[in-house]
């Protein structure tokens, strides 16, 4: 009898023991699966914030308006952009602190006669700006606004300044672009050639910027310059100038649309010298408005 009694424990013992490893076993790719998802969850996560914080520069926030969604490629008859983005340039890195205008001094000069001077030359982590930067600190005697736009675009009739020109700017910033998830790459036939695009595969991102710019106009509309973003008055100035303000707004209904036009043309028509000798201005901003304005 305690030899079955024995026996009967023995074979109990493995049962349970056998029972409570199956156990474990069974709840460990259970709990794994469960781990993976909940790591899953936390990338998904940062994922989604990283793309809620895409921050794009000036230059390619106008790219992005000028771009056609599905085409990838700006209007063939836009002869504007180029000169604007340009401007964004000079604007970035003012806004950086690393250029600034010249004092106007007692004789009180005007914004387009004072010269674009170097404040740092440490670099921004923006090729472009970076290369645009370069130049500035190696040109001695300083130029002005007007004239570096014109250096960066290369239309200017002097060849010793040809080499200020940015070379393939737009397919520069399309490429940020691409990097930042923003557009894709798509090679298009145009029967004589074949042309590299950059169709759009963030929808959300230039929603958002469209967005951004009409309220600006509209539902956030502060009726004073001095108080508005400085990035968001350049902004749609530079849209303006380089011809692509038009797409913000072309969603709107009628009335929306006539409000927003009335008081962009109400800040193109302001006095830019008064505007730039107000305390706190960025004269770089005002500088740059009055080179494509005048």
């Amino acid at each position: 009898m305690n030899r079955t009694d024995g026996l009967v424990r023995r074979s109990v013992k493995p049962r349970e023991n056998g029972g409570a490893e199956g156990g474990l076993n069974a709840n460990t790719p259970d709990d794994n699966q469960d781990a993976m998802d909940g790591l899953k969850d936390q990338e998904d996560n940062i994922d989604d914030g990283d793309s809620k914080e895409t921050r794009l520069t000036l230059m390619e926030e106008v790219l992005l308006l000028g771009l056609k969604d599905k085409e990838g490629y700006t209007s063939f008859w836009n002869d504007c952009i180029s000169s604007g983005l340009r401007g964004c340039i000079l604007i970035e890195l003012g806004l950086r602190g690393r250029v600034m205008i010249e004092k106007s001094g007692m004789r009180r000069r005007g914004l387009c006669t004072r010269k674009l001077i170097l404040k740092s030359d440490q670099q921004t982590g923006d090729v472009l700006l970076d290369e645009a930067l370069k130049h500035i600190k190696e040109t001695d005697p300083p130029e002005t606004v007007q004239s570096w736009i014109e250096y960066l675009s290369g239309e200017t009739w002097n060849p010793l300044k040809l080499r200020y020109q940015l070379k393939n700017v737009r397919e520069r910033l399309a490429k940020n672009l691409v990097e930042k998830g923003v557009l894709t790459t798509e090679k298009q036939n145009f029967l004589l050639f074949d042309m590299t695009t950059h169709p759009l595969s963030d929808n959300v991102v230039k929603c958002r910027l469209v967005k951004k710019i009409q309220d600006s106009v509209l539902s956030k509309w502060v009726n004073d310059p001095q108080r508005m973003d400085k990035r968001m008055l350049a902004l749609i100035f530079l849209a303006h100038a380089s011809d692509v303000i038009e797409n913000a707004f072309a969603p709107l209904n009628d009335d929306d649309y006539e409000v927003a036009m009335k008081r962009v043309r109400e800040l193109l028509d302001l006095d830019f010298e008064t505007e730039a000798a107000k305390p706190n201005a960025n004269e770089i901003l005002w500088a740059v408005f009055m080179a494509f304005t005048k």
